[in-house]
């Protein structure tokens, strides 16, 4: 039977006086990609923000609801503690400029003023690299910048950074749309395995994505989560007629 990680519970999101996200009930399984899918502007990637408290961050935003993480509500969470366990890769990949490969890695570790010893900093580097299919590429460029690597070799350290962190559960913001196709299948790739190990919540444009890589999709428009079901399901036989017109490119 699979367990819950993530329970949404007449979840809102605001901007000010603009209501973004409405009342979204959705129960995610534990070791699960979910693809989130939408057209531009129907609160998909401020839903993602929420999971992590990171929607808060911007002037005027806040939300209501709850959000439960192994049944607990992050909302009363410090949001340091909920980034730990909820991590987040973003659209195009930021390693810290004037970092080494190295120290993006454990930057995490620094930035919340965690100290370890170097063999512990260095067994979390290379495990977090391993993870991320990206080692061996890597082992001797350690000292280099992240921003040495290509465009894909980039993201896949973002991911490092997230995973170096232990975290429960990784949040995607289209992390592909700055690839190459090329990068973008060693990325896809990468998904499949994290599951092992994570749950992964993907927001995407790309449908083909989307069908390739996640367990179930969650159809987002107009702030409203319209239908949320196994992906084959979804993509082959949608319930409702705004999932269906926007699965076969009938939306303006």
């Amino acid at each position: 039977m699979e367990s819950t990680i993530i329970k949404t519970i007449n979840y809102n999101s605001y901007f000010g006086e603009n209501h973004v996200v409405k009342n979204v009930n959705i129960e995610i399984p534990r070791n699960h990609v979910i693809a989130v899918m939408g057209p531009s502007g129907c609160g998909k990637t401020t839903f993602l923000r929420g999971i992590n408290r990171m929607h808060e961050m911007t002037a005027g935003a806040h939300a209501s609801g709850q959000i439960l993480l192994n049944g607990e509500d992050v909302m009363e969470l410090h949001p340091i503690v909920v980034r730990l366990k909820i991590g987040m890769v973003f659209q195009r990949p930021n390693p810290f400029p004037n970092l080494s490969i190295y120290d993006n890695v454990i930057a995490g570790y620094k930035l919340n003023g965690i100290k370890l010893p170097k063999d512990e900093r260095d067994r979390i580097v290379e495990e977090s690299l391993t993870k991320v299919a990206l080692w061996k590429e890597v082992k001797d460029s350690l000292t280099k910048k992240g921003t040495f690597l290509s465009g894909g070799q980039q993201q896949r350290l973002c991911i490092a950074r997230a995973v170096a962190m232990q975290p429960e559960v990784l949040l995607f913001d289209e992390p592909t749309s700055a690839l190459d196709p090329i990068s973008t299948a060693t990325v896809e790739e990468l998904f499949i395995d994290l599951k092992k190990n994570y749950t992964l919540i993907i927001v995407t444009h790309n449908m083909q994505q989307a069908a390739r890589v996640s367990d179930r999709t969650a159809f987002f428009y107009m702030g409203e989560l319209v239908e949320y079901d196994e992906t084959k399901q979804m993509f082959t036989g949608p319930k409702d007629e705004r999932t269906q017109n926007y699965i076969t490119g009938r939306f303006s």
